[in-house]
């Protein structure tokens, strides 16, 4: 199987720029699945129904958020009644929505989409190591999938780096979203888990992680911060194409990077 991850999108721009990609990256890149991570979609700050409305309609087949993704109240009964939408499985229990995903495309190939959160540096989550196994404990490879994926969302490296390698074998893809920088050490684990500490987002690179530089800037210099907006220059669309076997382990990883100001990187 081939499934494409693409990175937080952060505003406007960068989700006009996914919804035009994606059709084309479907047929160019021979995907099966596409997943993406949608939290800053509206504005930097959460998503709307209408929203994912459209980028489910260009061909996405789940969306997962993070941290932001209660920011527009509206989301609420949405995340209810459309389930290939998720929010962190470890949020408190009686959250909205739900954590876990399976979907089945026309070729009958199963994907499982786990979307966690992790605790250092983070607001008070149940723990992501149990929430994670748990999970994996009740979706496995070849039983219940043919390909499991977690966006694991979260700021320490150390922490991302540890539940990569907490999945290894049991997942097919662990990556890392919510810093909006691309690492460079994506690779495939021992026991056959694609893994990348950080995806990077769907944004304009010219900014801080996506917000205008100016104001974001003043806020560590201690100046007069105007609000925070959006960055608005051409986005860079960043992510992960990951191919498996018949097992659901990884047979290669590599980044994708387009448009925007990164240096432009197209998978095989």
């Amino acid at each position: 199987m081939r499934v494409l991850f693409l990175g937080d999108i952060v505003g406007r721009a960068a989700r006009h720029a996914v919804i035009e990609h994606v059709p084309a990256l479907r047929s160019e890149l021979g995907l099966d699945f596409i997943v993406v991570n949608c939290e800053n979609a509206a504005g930097g700050f959460g998503v709307t129904p209408a929203i994912c409305d459209e980028l489910f309609a260009c061909g996405i087949d789940v969306l997962t958020t993070g941290n932001h993704v209660w920011d527009k109240r509206e989301i609420i009964p949405y995340i209810e009644a459309n389930p290939r939408l998720l929010r962190p499985i470890n949020m408190a229990e009686g959250t909205p929505g739900n954590g876990t995903v399976r979907v089945t495309n026309d070729a009958g190939k199963r994907l499982v989409v786990v979307n966690a959160i992790t605790n250092l540096f983070m607001n008070d989550y149940d723990p992501v190591f149990p929430a994670v196994n748990g999970a994996l404990v009740r979706n496995q490879l070849g039983r219940d999938a043919d390909f499991i994926m977690i966006d694991l969302h979260g700021e320490a490296t150390s922490e991302k780096m540890a539940v990569g390698h907490y999945a290894d074998g049991r997942a097919s893809l662990v990556v890392g979203t919510h810093t909006h920088v691309p690492t460079a050490d994506h690779q495939i684990l021992a026991g056959g888990t694609a893994f990348q500490t950080d995806a990077g987002m769907c944004g304009d690179y010219d900014s801080v992680i996506g917000m205008d530089k100016q104001a974001a800037t003043a806020r560590f210099t201690g100046e007069t911060a105007p609000r925070l907006s959006v960055a608005v220059g051409e986005p860079t669309l960043c992510g992960l194409l990951v191919e498996s076997n018949d097992e659901g382990h990884a047979v290669s990883v590599e980044p994708l990077r387009r448009g925007g100001r990164l240096s432009a990187v197209t998978p095989a």
